[in-house]
């Protein structure tokens, strides 16, 4: 796979600082049961990385110590950390909003039984990718069956629930386009994806998120090796809107590696730009330990790169969907 990180200008992009903390998204494990060819953590059914029960102490203490408000967790497929359920249990006794960035099809995967009736008894906000409602489109990107997998488990979360308004239990969809292009306008496609999920397979959902492909990872590299990465990028800067600087997620949010270390955002994990914490001396990359420190991430220094256009082009993107919307 071709790397990216050096044909990221890291001086074009304006310079940003943080807000106050208010999500911890963890990625617990890059082991995934799909191999998707947009994913830019490049997970996948062999990869063994997982968050250590060490580090998981740690997260516990900074759940119980900080006033985050969001624990968002995400992968590869999160489920698949054995102490996935555990954390879940832990973050909502602490009154934490949990989100569970979910591929749907791991809720039919053998040794995964109850896993949906877990996540409705925790009030858990389910995000599922499902980048097209199309089945060719869908398997055309994440392998044969998927699709069907997929709605099997749009279904199974819907009998529980979820995707009924009066609820209170979430079901959003998460587009990405296949290709090098923009996502459309998020409430003419959500409009779309519910007639179509509703009249050919009887699914309901709550609302669709649109994501921006990030010039990284796979999709970085499979642009790169079919000579569209120079016209993306330019894409992305010509479509830049400077308001969107003031909704980026990286403002209120912390991302944490499986090794718990922090980043400013997923993106910039899977890059290893690692996040700035002034008072960390003679380390260069700062640690879930360092939130339990009476230090301050107010006005910190953002570390950016030519990828971050990604999350200001149009309407801008974040993993909320549309930075109107978040």
């Amino acid at each position: 796979m071709r790397d990216t990180l050096p044909l990221l200008d890291a001086l074009s992009f304006p310079p940003i600082r943080r807000g106050r903390l208010e999500v911890l998204q963890v990625n617990l494990t890059y082991r995934r049961n799909q191999r998707c060819l947009h994913c830019h953590v490049n997970a996948g059914p062999t990869r063994t990385e997982a968050m250590t029960d060490g580090s998981l102490a740690l997260l516990y203490q900074v759940i119980d110590a900080h006033p985050v408000q969001t624990l968002d967790l995400t992968g590869g497929a999160p489920e698949m950390h054995p102490r996935f359920r555990d954390l879940v249990l832990h973050a909502r006794r602490e009154g934490l909003r949990v989100i569970d960035r979910c591929n749907l099809t791991i809720l039919s995967e053998p040794g995964f039984e109850g896993l949906a009736e877990f996540l409705a008894e925790q009030r858990v906000e389910v995000t599922a990718s499902l980048p097209c409602y199309s089945r060719e489109n869908v398997d055309r990107q994440r392998g044969d069956g998927v699709f069907e997998a997929s709605i099997a488990g749009l279904r199974t979360l819907n009998a529980l629930g979820y995707g009924d308004a009066a609820s209170g239990l979430t079901l959003n969809l998460v587009y990405n386009p296949q290709g090098p292009s923009l996502p459309p306008a998020q409430g003419p496609l959500e409009a779309d994806y519910k007639v179509h999920l509703a009249d050919d397979f009887g699914v309901r959902f709550n609302h669709l998120l649109t994501i921006t492909n990030q010039p990284i990872a796979r999709f970085g590299s499979t642009l790169l090796s079919q000579g569209q990465f120079n016209d993306y990028m330019q894409l992305l800067r010509d479509s830049y809107r400077p308001e969107n600087l003031d909704a980026v997620m990286c403002r209120n949010l912390v991302s944490v590696d499986w090794q718990g270390y922090l980043y400013d955002c997923d993106f910039n994990q899977m890059l290893e730009l690692p996040m700035s914490l002034p008072g960390v001396i003679g380390r260069d990359r700062a640690h879930l330990g360092d939130l339990l420190e009476p230090l301050s991430l107010d006005a910190n220094p953002i570390a950016t790169r030519d990828h971050c256009y990604a999350c200001t082009a149009g309407q801008g993107s974040s993993c909320g969907g549309p930075l109107k919307y978040r």
